[in-house]
């Protein structure tokens, strides 16, 4: 029903947002990385919305991108991914590492995320792979092949495994790969990561 809002930011906690526009103050719930990306209180803003309507509640969700949107509405079409679990994929994976991550079947990765036990992640891989694929093939993301996949997977899992969010180790293996597109080594793509944390 709703497609977007633009407003005055009003309020802004890690889980939902205040937006007025029109002399009413609309209350979102927000994934934590929109809410990482917010700007100063009392600034314009323009948000992606989508509307869950439930027995005993009427819910906006609001995200910064139309793609996070999208992938909300597709993930809470899935048994046993409620929006809370949702907003919580998108919270703390960015599009693309989520995509690689179900592409590539990487449930360690997938099951980091708050929520997402090892079953769970199992399901999403299953049920959202045919959904990741382009004219029959694998849709390639950022130019990267499998190898390029299987070696980003292994260096955020190396970065989970030190104690890192997924959030941080995505973003900084991402850098490595925008900045060095032809390394192959995995040591050095994680100490290269590291020195982006």
């Amino acid at each position: 029903m709703y497609e977007s809002i633009q407003g005055t930011l009003r309020d802004k906690q890690p889980a939902r947002a205040v937006v007025e526009t029109g002399g009413i103050g609309y209350r979102l719930a927000i994934p934590l990385s929109t809410y990482t990306k917010l700007p100063a209180l009392g600034t314009s803003l323009f948000l992606f919305l989508s509307q869950v309507v439930r027995e005993d509640s009427n819910t906006l969700y609001a995200f910064l991108s139309k793609e996070e949107r999208d992938l909300f509405e597709v993930l809470i079409t899935l048994s046993g991914i409620g929006p809370k679990t949702g907003l919580a994929i998108i919270g703390h994976v960015e599009l693309g590492a989520f995509q690689r991550a179900v592409t590539s079947a990487d449930t360690r990765l997938l099951s980091k995320i708050p929520g997402i036990g090892k079953k769970t992640a199992e399901r999403l891989v299953i049920e959202m792979r045919d959904k990741f694929k382009v004219g029959g093939k694998k849709e390639a993301v950022a130019g990267l092949n499998l190898s390029g996949d299987s070696l980003i997977s292994d260096a955020v899992g190396a970065l989970l495994n030190l104690g890192y969010s997924p959030l941080d180790a995505q973003k900084a293996v991402q850098k490595v790969f925008e900045e060095r597109k032809e390394e192959t080594d995995l040591g050095r793509i994680i100490s290269a990561a590291l020195q982006k944390i």
